[in-house]
């Protein structure tokens, strides 16, 4: 079977730690437009769900297609299903890229489509091999998801915490005895599902960490993970943006 993707992009203003960081400009350009002409090369079919006039603006400006939301989404997940109800779209197989990664690659969004070869996959993402270089602090860091998987690469647990825990090594040398991977903010989701996630209720684990997977975890779905070798800088804070910056300059 041959599938139907489409491709959204959530994007709100009110950002917590970094108000208004889809317009804020990476180059000479806002993230969102980064992030959308780097879908766009590998999924024509795709809109930004935004809950803001600004941002729908701005991605008109450019020429890109964009739908206006609630205000009231719990997450990216709840937007991306009103988006896919208002654009009337027959896609079997919906991707939902974070409005604040502006660095996704074409290989990236190749790896997680190929998941739903399986017809087992219902929900799928990414996780990177962590690099050792970057040491332990940026491990540490709660803005870095990581993820544990079984096997088979389906998620066992998502933590802003380090997992695994290393037993018997001082934390100075978890690095050199164990294997840590971080999560892409990058989902796949079959259609029917999409709708099933979103009439889920919070969970506990989803609200201590503030990730809405643990939701799904928790209620019994599987997430079927690819690997990734390639760099993101997903821009939560502006010091994320000012690295984001000089990333850029560094690749012209």
């Amino acid at each position: 079977m041959k599938h139907k993707f489409l491709a959204l992009i959530p994007a709100r203003y009110a950002s917590t730690r970094f108000p208004g960081k889809p317009l804020a400009m990476l180059g000479d350009k806002p993230v969102i437009e980064h992030v959308y002409r780097r879908v766009a090369a590998v999924m024509p079919d795709l809109a930004v769900a935004t809950d803001d006039e600004r941002i729908f603006k701005a991605v008109e400006a450019f020429g890109g297609r964009a739908v206006m939301t609630s205000d009231t989404h719990r997450s990216g997940t709840d937007r991306c299903l009103e988006a896919y109800r208002a654009l009337g779209s027959d896609a079997d197989i919906v991707i939902n890229v974070q409005g604040d990664e502006p660095f996704i690659d074409a290989s990236q969004l190749d790896s997680l489509k190929a998941c739903f070869d399986d017809p087992e996959v219902k929900i799928a993402s990414l996780a990177r091999p962590f690099d050792k270089d970057r040491g332990f602090d940026a491990l540490f860091d709660p803005n870095t998801v990581k993820v544990v998987m079984d096997s088979a690469m389906n998620a066992l647990y998502f933590s802003r915490s380090i997992i695994p825990y290393v037993r018997n090594y001082d934390w100075k040398q978890w690095l050199e005895h164990a294997s840590f991977h971080t999560h892409v903010g990058l989902y796949g989701y079959r259609a029917s599902t999409l709708a099933e996630l979103c009439a889920l209720p919070q969970s506990p684990l989803e609200i201590a960490e503030s990730l809405e997977q643990l939701r799904w975890l928790g209620a019994g779905y599987r997430i079927r993970m690819a690997l990734t070798d390639r760099t993101n800088f997903g821009i939560d804070t502006p010091a994320d943006l000012e690295a984001a910056n000089e990333y850029l300059a560094s690749q012209q």
